[in-house]
């Protein structure tokens, strides 16, 4: 069980992650397994890979600039700042900026993240 407590962020802790995003995790602990937080940052013109998480429902909730989201059998739609995308477990995603800056969203997944839940679907293998 997770104790209360206030987490600080430090920028300096992102990293680039293959899915052709930077993430900056906000929360993600062992000792909470019910969920996890992270900024996910996708600079202007790129697409993220086609993925999917086994077992997690994700959550994109856009904190800034303009995106165009794919998620399962949905039609592609414009999305921006305070939009949610749920993305329930197994079903395909990608995101792509279609802005002129950064685009900013916390990436809300139930149970957490861990790799072990992201699969890669992206046929082109770039």
């Amino acid at each position: 069980m997770t104790s209360a407590r206030i987490v600080r962020q430090d920028e300096h802790a992102e990293y680039y992650f293959q899915e052709r995003c930077h993430i900056l995790e906000w929360w993600n602990h062992p000792d909470d397994p019910q969920a996890s937080i992270a900024r996910a940052r996708v600079e202007p013109g790129t697409t993220t890979r086609v993925h999917r998480l086994l077992g997690t429902t994700e959550r994109y909730l856009i904190l800034a600039g303009r995106g165009r989201v794919e998620v399962g059998d949905l039609a592609p739609i414009e999305v921006g700042a305070g939009d949610v995308a749920v993305i329930p477990p197994g079903v395909a995603q990608r995101i792509a900026n279609i802005g002129d800056e950064d685009l900013l969203f916390a990436a809300i997944c139930t149970p957490r993240f861990v790799p072990e839940c992201y699969e890669d679907l992206d046929a082109e293998g770039e």
